[in-house]
């Protein structure tokens, strides 16, 4: 296991030349012959990770001597489309290289993590056996398998993509549910933006336990906004196959993706780009990552002209309507008492990261395709998105407001929640 590339720093800027010279160093470095490659990048909601570019290369190289196909990691998001895909990935790809990932049906049982392990890990918050389930499409041969991903601040695993990539990216209903239940039982505000949580030893002991023969190459990005002209800008790329080539990485994302403030934000707008967040699944990433940094009291308000739909998978969209998002006691007690939102503890995980805990108001600001009567019906107030022009804004102060464009490039809080603390 090693390191086969490395460079970033928190003002450098890799070109397309410098990935595609990258991508070729780590490739050689294999010294292996590749016939049958799968790619396995995120969907079009990780549009800012610059995984469609680096998906786009990898194909192009590997290609004339090479099968190479491609499985967006999708978790329990809905299948891209045609559109989407294009997008994101460009046109030198055939649609028909390109697998959709079942994570109810699609998956294959490789092991299970004992209770005792999780019970370690989690202080004594939860204590079950988790069976690791994975794709069939894993174990089909392939000569190289690369997981392509961006490191930035997340919600249920510390510092997103590494091997969270693989065991929920291409993971199935049990190991889903479970591991973001495990998170959200931990503490959310214990584990954002930090590197070893009890969720990322969960995920890296399946990997070096259950998934260490088949041949995983990880390409991981450190992205950042440019201020000046809204751009996004890879600052780090880092490619390997062991801890080392994560850590590097995720030690830049802290530096590049955490926007500490010195006092709690009292009025924060954030919006949902269209293209991006079409489901409060997704676009929650405006309360998980404000969450740190909202003073008690505050208001936070959420614009999302493209909302439709609560959750990505139908249902759990109907669990998020159920049980809506009305804090830690409350989800717990509909988990004790209700069988379909334990047999669903990803959705209950989501509902527990998706409330504010009584601490500060959300308004939800829908465009057409969401209802004021629906933003209600799950716990949260509605607003009027017109009331809040956007044009113009700039990310951070605009006088009393807090402004953020897109809440899935990093995570605000505060100084003194990371200052004396190894991250």
């Amino acid at each position: 296991m090693a390191t086969y590339f490395a460079r970033g720093s928190v003002t450098d800027h890799l070109t397309t030349a410098d990935k595609r010279a990258a991508l070729a160093q780590a490739l050689e470095a294999l010294g292996k012959p590749l016939h049958r490659v799968l790619i396995l990048p995120p969907d079009h909601t990780r549009l800012n990770s610059d995984a469609g570019e680096l998906t786009r290369l990898l194909y192009e190289r590997l290609a004339p001597r090479a099968t190479v196909t491609v499985m967006p990691a999708l978790g329990t998001h809905s299948p891209m489309t045609e559109a989407q895909l294009r997008m994101m990935f460009g046109h030198s790809i055939p649609l028909d290289h390109f697998y959709v990932h079942d994570w109810r049906r699609g998956v294959r049982e490789v092991g299970v993590v004992p209770g005792r392990l999780l019970r370690e890990w989690s202080e004594g918050r939860v204590d079950y056996d988790v069976r690791v389930e994975v794709s069939t499409r894993l174990f089909a041969g392939y000569d190289l398998i690369v997981s392509v991903g961006q490191l930035v601040p997340h919600e249920v695993s510390g510092i997103a993509n590494y091997t969270k990539n693989i065991i929920t990216g291409v993971g199935g209903a049990e190991t889903i549910n479970k591991s973001h239940f495990l998170g959200a039982a931990y503490g959310m505000e214990r584990m954002m933006g930090r590197i070893q949580t009890p969720v990322r030893k969960f995920f890296n002991y399946c990997v070096a336990t259950f998934l260490r023969e088949l041949p995983i190459l990880y390409v991981l990005t450190v992205m950042q906004k440019d201020v000046a002209t809204g751009r996004m800008i890879m600052r780090g790329l880092y490619i390997g196959d062991d801890d080392a080539t994560f850590e590097t990485g995720a030690k830049l994302s802290q530096k590049v993706n955490l926007d500490l403030l010195d006092a709690p934000l009292k009025k924060v707008l954030v919006y949902l780009d269209p293209h991006e967040f079409k489901s409060t699944w997704l676009g929650n990433k405006a309360i998980y990552r404000t969450r740190m940094a909202m003073a008690d009291g505050g208001e936070l308000i959420i614009l999302a002209p493209g909302l439709k739909e609560f959750g990505e998978d139908p249902e759990i969209d109907r669990l998020i309507r159920k049980y809506g998002y009305r804090g830690t006691p409350a989800t717990l007690a509909a988990v004790q008492a209700n069988e379909d939102l334990r047999n669903n503890l990803s959705a209950a995980a989501h509902l527990i990261h998706g409330s504010s805990e009584g601490r500060f108001r959300i308004t939800y600001c829908p465009g057409p395709g969401m209802s004021a009567e629906a933003i209600r019906s799950v716990g949260f107030q509605a607003g009027n998105i017109a009331d809040y022009p956007v044009e113009g804004l700039k990310d951070g102060f605009q006088g009393d407001l807090f402004y953020i464009s897109n809440p899935a490039l990093g995570l605000w809080a505060l100084k003194s929640q990371f200052s004396g603390t190894e991250a």
